[in-house]
């Protein structure tokens, strides 16, 4: 999970696997980073067994008390239920306690919506393998739904639910009455904490530059089905180095998925335009690398042969070493949220003339009577129904910019919900609500400045770093056009790097987004002050909404993803530990 991070050799680090002992100058680099999503490389992941039981469940037996199971469901963004699993029967009991436990993944970036339906089995089903049971065949016993995050960020992991119940057939428009609770207990695998700290080290790579030394970097990926290989993490790019040896790469035992699954090692040498030269590559597991290491030796490199020639791979003359693995168990994000770390939600909207008659329906900022949500709208509600669940007191920052309030000239930073002293709203409707207020009570105006909103963002960060180190801040900031102040915002975030805080920038409309991009970290350049001054660590993530819409990562997904790795480099860089 997270970063696998280290310091910088010109600005191009290492991502993926398991976030390590961050070093602070450690910042991504986007023509890697594409090369790895475009080969099917996601954010974090980690397995969860759920534990359930119920108490004070209905009697539908006449002669002995009921004999439930429990059945687990996903809800998609459709609406569509897909079964993930199912208990066993629980004989004779109102109180059942589960001993079968059910293994879910948890993505971060995803609003994973669960649902929980409880069956008394009738008799005569008993002794069947409950995945041939036919539910319509069984009576039902009550329903409950939460996120998965609102499990996963209780301080012990465990969430207990009214159970509901129809009347009737499920789903008709009928009064739930309370059927009693289940509770669920949510246990991160040990596998997702077990963590390998490797060294990588090559020796006589091949030179495919022509006026310097290749650029080298690795690629770790495991090999699944029918030989399809996924990136899971990547080193940092060393420049000009045919003798490289790299900073620690961290993967866990759940990523990989044992130690003797086969893993991809490719090496390549770094080009800016995201076309990467193959310097080699090897196939060996973990048990495989831990036995290089254990002898010393290196394992030469193979390359694929020319294409119109035989598939059969050719031995080069560079070589792969092992230099340290160490197995560890090691804190993951998981564990910071049930220590109680806080993801601390702010928005920030852009209010510029550029955005268009907010009465006119050509407008970006257009309210549309049927209700269906603008692009501001959407972005708010899809980023902050997955960050929900990370802020326990529901009260979010939100500004505007660009804008003229009534009576007063333009602002750069002004409270959304109107207020002179209060910037915070309760809750998502909160949001939705201020910002249809504001578009009736501003004048939009410009330019578009983003220095003044991260700078106020970077202060309340800065704030909570005398209390307890155990909260993190999210700023979203939703734009439609081209800053005019570039400089003075780079300046803004390099600041705001050594503070627990991230910047999430969605774009609308159809503006030139190139300098958003440069912004985060476009192929690998680190941000640097007016007064050269380099950002400690990477905090931005950019998507253009038109973009990620019409491709294949949903837009929260691919905005969300690098996050948990931030929020990781962040705590590991500064030794700080999750409460227990």
């Amino acid at each position: 999970m997270g970063n696998c991070c280290s310091d910088v050799a010109g600005g191009r680090s290492a991502v993926g696997g398991t976030a390590s002992r961050a070093n602070p100058s450690e910042a991504p680099n986007d023509a890697v980073n594409y090369l790895l999503n475009a080969r099917g490389y996601r954010g974090l992941f980690s397995q969860i067994e759920l534990a359930l039981s119920a108490s004070n469940l209905r009697d539908r037996d006449v002669l002995s008390k009921s004999d439930p199971m429990a059945v687990i469901y996903m809800k998609g963004k459709d609406g569509k239920l897909q079964e993930i699993g199912r208990t066993e029967v629980a004989l004779n009991t109102l109180n059942p306690n589960w001993i079968v436990k059910q293994t879910i993944m948890y993505h971060f970036e995803v609003l994973q919506t669960l649902v929980f339906r409880l069956y008394d089995v009738d008799t005569q089903f008993h002794g069947l393998d409950v995945k041939t049971l036919k539910l319509d065949e069984q009576q039902f016993l009550g329903e409950a739904t939460c996120a998965l995050s609102k499990i996963c960020t209780k301080s012990n992991k465990t969430l207990t639910l009214d159970l509901n119940h129809k009347d009737g057939a499920i789903g008709l428009n009928q009064p739930k009455r309370n059927s009693g609770t289940l509770t669920i207990y949510a246990e991160e695998c040990i596998s997702s904490k077990t963590t390998t700290e490797l060294i990588f080290r090559c020796s006589d790579l091949e030179n495919k530059d022509l006026f310097s030394r290749s650029d080298p970097f690795l690629v770790i990926s495991k090999i699944v089905e029918a030989g399809i290989t996924v990136p899971i993490c990547k080193t940092e790019v060393l420049k000009n180095d045919l003798f490289p040896t790299w900073k620690p790469v961290f993967l866990n035992i759940q990523q990989v998925g044992s130690k003797e699954s086969p893993l991809l090692i490719e090496c390549f040498n770094f080009n800016s335009n995201g076309k990467h030269d193959s310097l080699g590559k090897v196939q060996k597991s973990l048990a495989d690398l831990e036995k290089l290491h254990s002898v010393g030796q290196g394992e030469h490199l193979l390359s694929a042969a020319a294409a119109g020639h035989s598939q059969q791979s050719k031995v080069l003359k560079g070589q792969l070493f092992v230099d340290k693995f160490f197995e560890s168990a090691q804190h993951t994000f998981l564990d910071y949220l049930a220590g109680g770390c806080q993801l601390n939600f702010m928005v920030s909207i852009d209010f510029t003339a550029s955005n268009g008659n907010p009465r006119l329906p050509d407008s970006l900022h257009y309210i549309d009577p049927s209700g269906r949500p603008n692009a501001y709208q959407r972005a708010i509600l899809e980023v902050g129904e997955v960050l929900q669940f990370y802020d326990s007191d529901q009260r979010f920052p939100s500004w505007g910019f660009g804008a003229r309030p009534i009576d007063g000239p333009v602002s750069h930073c002004f409270n959304l919900n109107g207020s002179q002293s209060n910037c915070e709203v309760e809750g998502l409707q909160g949001i939705m609500n201020a910002y249809t207020s504001a578009l009736f009570n501003v004048s939009l105006a410009g330019p578009t400045l983003f220095g003044p909103i991260i700078n106020t963002a970077a202060q309340i960060a800065g704030q909570s770093l005398a209390e307890n180190g155990q909260k993190y801040f999210v700023l979203l900031i939703i734009t439609d056009g081209v800053i005019t102040d570039l400089q003075e915002t780079k300046d803004a975030i390099v600041n705001a790097s050594d503070l627990p805080l991230s910047i999430l920038i969605v774009g609308v409309g159809g503006a030139d987004f190139k300098e958003m991009e440069i912004l985060d970290a476009d192929k690998g350049e680190r941000l640097e002050t007016f007064g050269g001054r380099v950002a400690s660590r990477d905090i931005v993530q950019f998507v253009p909404f038109r973009d990620v819409h019409n491709g294949e990562i949903p837009v929260i997904q691919a905005l969300l993803a690098e996050l948990p790795s931030q929020f990781l480099s962040y705590m590991r860089a500064r030794n700080i530990v999750p409460n227990v």
